[in-house]
This record gives C-alpha cells, structure tokens and sequence, in this order.
C-alpha cells in the first residue's frame, strides 16, 4: 500500500489531502513518525524519524495521531482481496504481502501482469486507496520493483530482464546490506549491484561469511523461496512511549488499563484465548525489561488487567521512572480449540 496509514487518513479527512501529513506521536523529541504522506516525503521527512525533526524540515506539516483499529480494518478488507486474486499469500506486514498468483494465471488465462493491474483496481473500488504491485519471478525481484513507482505504481521484471533491471540499482536493495555493509562495499568500489555482481563468490565469502553466498545470490536475481502462508499469530501487543518519564503509578495503572481493553478486543475480534501475559517496560536509562505470567487460556480485560498490574509490581518502577509501558499476550488458541483447564 502507498502511505499506508497517512492515506487512509487523508482519505477520510479531505481537508488534508495534497497537504504534508504524518502520522505518529506528539511533536515532542519522543514523538515518532509512522508513516509520512509523499506530500511529506518530500521534505525529507520518513517513518521513524522524531516528530521533532520532522516539524525541523517542515514547519507547516500536519500531524494525525494514529488509529491503529481503522487501519487494520482496510488490512482486513485488502487481505480478503487478496485471497481471490492468489492462491497462496504471504503478510509481511499490515500493508504488505507477497502473492503466488502462477496457478491462478494458468487457470483463468491471464497474465500476471494482468491480475495485478485487477488487484489494483479491486483495491481502489473498496477502500479508495492505491497501492503499488511488482511483478517478478520471484520475491526479491517482486519486492524491489513494488517499490519502484510509488504511488499506484507496477513495475514488471521479466525473465529475460533480470540483470538489466537490477544491475544500475544502488547496492542497498539488496536484502541485508545495511549502511555499515554498504560502506564496507563502498570501500572495495561498489556502489551499484552491477558492480557486486562481477565479484568471486570465494571474495565475497571471505568478506562477509555466509551472507557473501546472500549478496552473490541475489545479485544475480537469484532468490529460491516460496510464497509460505503463514498461521496465526503467535502473540499480540501494545506498548505507549511516554513524552516524559514517568513516575506517577496511577499514569502506569491508567495506561495498563487502557492497554488490556485493546488486547482483550482483539483477542475477541480473532476469536482467540490467551494464556500469557507479557508486561514490557522501558526505564528511562533505555534498559528494557519483561515480566510474565502463565494461566487458564482467557480473553477476560479484567483478568488482563489485574496481571498486568500484578507483574508491574515486580518491577523497579516505584524507584526509577519509565520511559515505555507495553503489555502483549501469548500462548495463543482457537476459542472453539482445546484449551488448557486450570489444575485446581
């Protein structure tokens, strides 16, 4: 999806729209960035950046705070889409999938291409939002060419177009191959992942171990995976970063609160139980700790509730103040599966 969550509030607030918009936290140093529109992007600003910095290169942007159930909402109605286009589907994020649409084109006749100019369109009609699609042999190239034409992109990367697609592309498309391994190739004068390409296997080993054999791979658009549709989530979460530190228990025991009735609300919206409790807290020196709690499979908010502030008792927060409060569950089940009865 394009923007993902700065459109979906653009889409629903007019008045913003063609406007600078971000997405994400307060404006003060704490306040992070989610997402930026591409009216936003072109002032340099991106997701992650401080809102602070943000507000720095753009005095006039307009800042939405996020509404996290809205837009799963679209990921909802975007993955049903999905699921009629493709036979198997990969998430990788809640605005973005892999699709394996070769059987589907072999059965109805169209071309790859062809489905995803459809998906697109598809999308467009029911949630009024673009997004860009890569179409590729496989998941690297798909992945890279999304990215290409953003907004309501499609990029196509035949077989026979691999090299010359990727060979001008700057080396940090490469899956892996962050700013310090950049350098590192920077160092041995490449840039480009033409440039990588023309490297010994046995060079690349030698400087980087198993991830040279990664980098030769996928220079060569080389990437054998399979779209893997993957099963449920294995937990779920929420943590709230604090514009100041805080040392107030009722500040903590409100925000608790708050957190066990979005965890109970989406346990009751997945139709799943929980049978463990995992309360994260940051102090303000940034060390992070967790503390955690097993029972009987339940989606009680009360119950949630009531362990979450149990196990922040075991914790230093009367002594130190906190920067982060998280709350997630685990040991995820169906509610109409098995579940664990208490022994007693």
């Amino acid at each position: 999806m394009d923007a993902f969550f700065a459109s979906v509030e653009q889409r629903d607030f007019p008045e913003l729209r063609g406007k600078p918009l971000v997405v994400g936290g307060d404006r003060s140093n704490r306040g992070v960035v989610a997402a930026a529109s591409y009216e936003a992007r072109k002032y340099g600003i991106h997701s992650a950046m401080s809102m602070a910095t943000a507000f720095r290169l753009c005095p006039h942007l307009h800042r939405q705070s996020h509404r996290m159930s809205v837009y799963q909402e679209e990921s909802r109605k975007i993955r049903e889409i999905f699921s009629r286009f493709a036979d198997e589907v990969e998430p990788l994020s809640i605005d973005e999938a892999f699709l394996e649409v070769t059987r589907t084109s072999q059965r109805s006749g169209r071309t790859a291409t062809r489905i995803a100019h459809q998906l697109k369109q598809e999308i467009k009609k029911v949630t009024g939002l673009t997004a860009s699609a890569g179409v590729a042999p496989n998941k690297f190239l798909a992945k890279v060419a999304s990215d290409m034409n953003k907004p309501d992109g499609l990029t196509v990367v035949q077989p026979h177009e691999v090299q010359q697609f990727l060979d001008p592309l700057p080396v940090k498309k490469i899956w892996g191959v962050g700013p310090a391994t950049a350098q590192r190739l920077k160092r041995l004068g490449i840039t480009t992942i033409g440039e990588l390409r023309f490297l010994e296997l046995e060079e690349l080993v030698d400087q980087f171990g198993k991830a040279g054999l990664h980098y030769f791979q996928l220079s060569r658009g080389i990437d054998e995976r399979p779209v893997e549709i993957r099963g449920r989530a294995k937990s779920i979460s929420t943590e709230s970063t604090f514009s100041t530190d805080v040392r107030d228990p009722l500040t903590l025991s409100r925000t608790l609160e708050q957190q066990s009735e979005e965890l109970a609300q989406r346990l009751q919206e997945e139709g799943l139980l929980a049978g463990t409790v995992v309360l994260k807290l940051r102090y303000s020196d940034f060390q992070t700790i967790t503390r955690s709690r097993t029972s009987a499979s339940h989606r009680d908010e009360a119950r949630i509730q009531a362990e979450a502030l149990d196990l922040l008792e075991k914790t230093e927060y009367r002594e130190r103040a906190v920067r982060l409060l998280g709350l997630g569950v685990g040991s995820l089940v169906d509610e109409d599966g098995p579940v664990q009865l208490p022994l007693f």
